[in-house]
């Protein structure tokens, strides 16, 4: 395989199969060197370059040492529910989560995720008001994992016009906690793609698997509410509404 390049293993689009499984590999086995920090996260985010084997790429490492306290989330989770948004995101098909890994690292365990190069001429508050069938796919991802924090900067549109997202360490809350920018679906009826996609994440709670590794990362209280959202989507097939007790949208939403 021939060397990637900064964007990852997958060129400028959604990763293949193949492409995903050494994504994996190299996310888990190879030897992290820290190369920065992304000052604006609000928790340790390290940018880091990771080699394994013939593969070289470039990745994001959220060490749990460096999460900041918050009053409505465990302390030392959010990592956990990193890997959790991608689980979900593969399940359900449309892969809107970069390879994400739980690990050590140079500061000890924490998630590890492929860097993804954006393409910087979409504009993202553009993108963020539109109807693009990639943002409304995350749209709905959001509200299966109760994203609390779903800003514009968290878009990632590649040059092939696959949409990817990031920073889903505030999800899986219990209780309902949507907040984002993503709202003009609201009451609208879920489309036949996303009807499919939440039938697949039903089936699957059938399996062990899947709900093993789920309960791996989050409490079962959390792991049934998951649970829940989907039947609660599936029987009302629209996008759900604002919540009437929480802010609707994260401050600040870019």
């Amino acid at each position: 395989m021939s060397q990637p390049s900064r964007y990852g293993l997958g060129g400028d689009g959604a990763l293949s199969p193949a492409d995903t499984e050494a994504a994996l590999r190299l996310l888990q086995h190879g030897d992290m060197t820290v190369e920065g920090r992304l000052v604006a996260a609000s928790n340790a985010t390290l940018y880091c370059s990771i080699t394994h084997d013939d593969l070289r790429a470039n990745c994001v490492y959220k060490p749990v040492s460096g999460e900041r306290p918050l009053w409505d989330f465990p302390d030392g989770t959010l990592a956990g529910r990193e890997v959790a948004a991608y689980v979900v995101s593969e399940e359900m098909g449309w892969h809107v989560v970069p390879p994400t890994v739980h690990r050590d690292g140079p500061f000890g365990p924490g998630m590890v995720q492929l860097w993804i190069d954006h393409d910087t001429d979409v504009d993202l508050l553009e993108l963020s008001r539109g109807d693009d069938p990639g943002v409304r796919r995350m749209a709905v991802f959001d509200a299966v994992i109760n994203n609390a924090d779903r800003k514009i900067g968290h878009l990632l549109p590649t040059r092939s016009g696959h949409v990817y997202g990031c920073d889903h360490g505030v999800c899986f809350s219990s209780e309902y906690k949507l907040r984002t920018v993503l709202w003009q679906w609201r009451g609208k009826s879920l489309t036949s793609e996303a009807v499919d996609a939440l039938q697949r994440l039903r089936r699957a709670f059938t399996r062990d698997g899947f709900a093993r590794r789920l309960s791996g990362l989050l409490t079962t209280e959390e792991v049934e509410a998951v649970h829940g959202r989907i039947e609660l989507m599936l029987k009302h097939r629209i996008h759900p509404y604002p919540p009437e007790d929480w802010p609707a949208i994260p401050w600040p939403p870019l």
